[in-house]
């Protein structure tokens, strides 16, 4: 069954620098989309990054310039790179795989999440 685990987040300053991975296990990564989420306290989910197959990657105007999403089909992982950190980019911080249904496609769980707080 597919599995995706979100890791690497933790306490950093402002302006600091963190790495989150996400780790694929029971399926194989390489023919997903992924994008990573985040969700702070009184706001919706809201999508940060996504990498395709190609891998084609976009990025929220709010991180972009500041954050990169890549992926490593070797060791099947996907990961945000997240540079000069801001406090309200505070959050849960999700990666989910984008699966085709046949008539579209959507977003195929959520896992735990891995919290990112930025503070002095």
């Amino acid at each position: 069954q597919l599995q995706l685990m979100e890791s690497g987040g933790g306490l950093v300053q402002p302006g600091g620098s963190l790495r989150l991975s996400c780790a694929a296990s029971g399926f194989t990564l390489d023919y997903y989309a992924i994008g990573w989420f985040r969700q702070a306290p009184g706001k919706q989910r809201e999508l940060v990054a996504a990498i395709s197959s190609g891998p084609t990657t976009n990025y929220a105007h709010f991180v972009k310039g500041r954050f990169t999403i890549s992926r490593d089909n070797a060791k099947n992982m996907v990961y945000l790179q997240m540079n000069s950190l801001k406090p309200e980019d505070t959050a849960v911080y999700y990666c989910n795989a984008l699966v085709d249904m046949g008539y579209g496609s959507t977003w195929h769980g959520w896992g735990p999440g891995t919290q990112v707080t930025v503070s002095s």
